[in-house]
């Protein structure tokens, strides 16, 4: 597990990392010697006594490295694709880095006689804070438009956390649009939100 503070994985982003501290170089290389794939997960802001040994929010993302460059100095640039949300829960470990068991995270769906107008909402609103069109498909899923408008809002930690970790579709939905329409109209943050992270 690779735990940061207020960095969330999201289906399908490409997030780029900067790894250094021995514990997540360990990590990469482990992980670079089997699938490429490892858990993301989002510390909670409490002060921790050591750095990245905090408790973390308990849904995390699910991600494969699809790029990386291994530096002389044998820190990382990875580039993390997010594949799914899952659940986690802490195990023992005998690594340098803290390891987890994941569990799937079941989304519950938009109703479909309602998934097509959700849509069109979310759209619109992640529309109206780029200036520009979405360059997605017409039938691009809320969950994906959720997220995405989530990602432009420079929200708090907190409803990113509620957002991130909320299973249904439409409530989480529901959420974002409640704060798109708090936030007013505004420059977009952008998706993807992260330049490479420290660790």
């Amino acid at each position: 597990m690779f735990p940061l503070p207020g960095v969330f994985l999201y289906p399908g982003q490409v997030l780029p990392l900067h790894v250094f501290e021995p514990r997540y170089r360990q990590l990469v290389n482990d992980q670079l010697d089997g699938l490429g794939r490892f858990v993301l997960a989002t510390l909670l802001p409490s002060p921790p006594a050591v750095a990245g040994s905090g408790a973390v929010l308990p849904v995390a993302g699910f991600g494969e490295i699809v790029r990386h460059e291994r530096l002389p100095d044998g820190r990382f640039h990875v580039w993390l694709l997010g594949l799914c949300r899952v659940y986690v829960q802490e195990v023992a470990s005998d690594r340098l880095y803290r390891q987890v068991t994941c569990l799937p995270f079941p989304e519950l769906p938009v109703a479909a006689n309602l998934a097509k107008a959700l849509g069109q909402r979310l759209r619109s609103a992640a529309e109206a804070r780029l200036g520009q069109e979405l360059p997605l498909p017409e039938d691009a899923p809320p969950s994906l438009l959720a997220d995405l408008l989530l990602q432009m809002l420079g929200a708090a930690p907190e409803l990113l956390a509620r957002c991130y970790a909320e299973p249904s579709v439409q409530a989480r939905a529901d959420l974002v649009l409640a704060a798109a329409q708090a936030a007013g109209p505004g420059a977009a943050g952008g998706p993807g939100g992260a330049a490479p992270s420290p660790n």
